[in-house]
């Protein structure tokens, strides 16, 4: 019995998790979920409504719960909840978060390992290394069950002395990096012992997302991007970029699918760029929904400043969409420049817009065959099938060497 913990679940941004879980579940494991939040977020699709029924949020009761739930725990594992504390206080030099912040982290762990021992899990895994690994690191040494968790990036880089990714590493039975490049930035942070625990787990799509055949890219100037609406994306560059090509007679539609921060400002710079009929934007979309702008778009752009290896870009290649990425983190073991699309350098209206020119310059054999050899690429790479076996064997081994000890 394997239990989950994320800060947030089901997320719109989170269908990864939602896959791997589900994966998990075919291959004849019970799992159960466990999030901070997440039960009342708008949700887009159906089949995550249905995952929310299934998880456990530990917020859900309010402040009360939390704060007292250290005190069953101290009387009957007191032993166990002194190292949590021991690590607790391991966490709170040079952290960008507050004594009481890592406090009611504790206390938030000590609920959920209550939670573990009344389901009697094995193993807990956690996605990110941010916040959702500590609670669990301290969860697993409360109820003394391993834990585990899964690297995206780029977030668990941008400061990894705060979080403690090293400690974390070090602590946990094993680590899983969502693809090469993010094993070697989880290398620089943490001891070379711990480095043979980092075991490299891809997100990946189900095989039904290969059954449909695709179809040949757009004729039209039609480009889709999908994407959180943050500083991170680069969409404000992707809006001049769109500028630019119209001020050289060049229009483009743009359909930027998503939500976030930065909508006001993207809506302002609409406005100001004149470009209200080229650029809509749908807000949050179901998984049929995003495939449905995917299938109308000549190819998806993400002028992003940073990335771990966005799930879209499987989903794209999937259907026989070229794409445009900026080349930031491990986008270039999928993206290969002229062969399943196009990498640019990020930040420059400059490249984005000669990027997008050259898609449309493009024939449409030329984008066919790229079409077809990036959906070749990620059903070779991304198997969700596959990428859950791993991670189960990843889990069972840990499962096996408790039992051992």
């Amino acid at each position: 019995m394997i239990a989950y913990f994320i800060n947030e679940y089901p997320k719109v941004s989170h269908s990864f998790i939602r896959r791997e879980i589900l994966a998990l579940e075919a291959a004849g494991y019970r799992v159960f979920r466990h999030a901070l939040r997440g039960w009342s977020s708008q949700l887009a699709d159906s089949t995550d409504n249905a995952e929310r029924e299934k998880t456990r949020f530990l917020l859900r009761g309010g402040i009360l719960p939390v704060v007292f739930a250290p005190l069953p725990l101290l009387f009957r594992r007191p032993r166990a909840m002194l190292r949590a504390l021991a690590l607790t206080l391991r966490m709170m030099p040079r952290s960008d978060r507050s004594v009481a912040m890592h406090l009611f982290t504790y206390c938030e762990a000590a609920l959920l390992a209550h939670r573990l021992l009344e389901q009697g899990a094995r193993h807990l895994h956690a996605h990110f290394g941010t916040n959702s690994a500590e609670i669990a690191m301290l969860a697993g040494a409360m109820a003394d069950i391993p834990f585990s968790f899964t690297v995206h990036g780029p977030d668990e880089f941008d400061g990894p002395t705060f979080m403690k990714l090293g400690l974390k590493v070090a602590r946990a039975r094993f680590v899983a990096a969502i693809t090469p490049f993010c094993a070697s930035q989880i290398y620089r942070w943490s001891d070379p012992d711990d480095w043979p625990k980092i075991a490299v787990v891809r997100c990946g799509l189900p095989e039904r997302y290969f059954e449909e055949l695709p179809t040949t890219p757009a004729d039209a100037p039609a480009f889709v991007c999908v994407a959180r609406l943050s500083p991170q994306k680069g969409l404000l560059l992707l809006l001049e970029a769109v500028h630019e090509l119209a001020r050289k007679g060049r229009r483009v539609r743009l359909t930027l699918v998503g939500d976030g921060e930065l909508r006001g400002q993207i809506e302002a710079a609409i406005a100001r760029f004149g470009l209200g009929e080229d650029v809509r934007i749908t807000g949050w979309a179901s998984e049929e929904e995003v495939r449905s702008c995917l299938r109308d778009a000549r190819a998806l752009v993400l002028p992003s400043f940073a990335e771990g290896l966005p799930i879209v870009i499987m989903e794209a290649m999937a259907l026989g969409r070229p794409v445009l990425a900026s080349n930031v983190g491990a986008v270039s073991e999928l993206v290969v420049d002229g062969q399943t699309g196009w990498l640019f350098p990020p930040g420059s209206v400059d490249e984005i817009v000669a990027a997008i020119e050259a898609c449309l310059d493009a024939d449409a054999e030329g984008l066919r065959a790229m079409g077809v050899a990036a959906r070749e690429r990620v059903r070779l790479r991304q198997n969700a099938e596959v990428e859950a076996a791993k991670l189960a064997a990843l889990i069972s081994g840990g499962m096996m060497a408790k039992v051992a000890a």
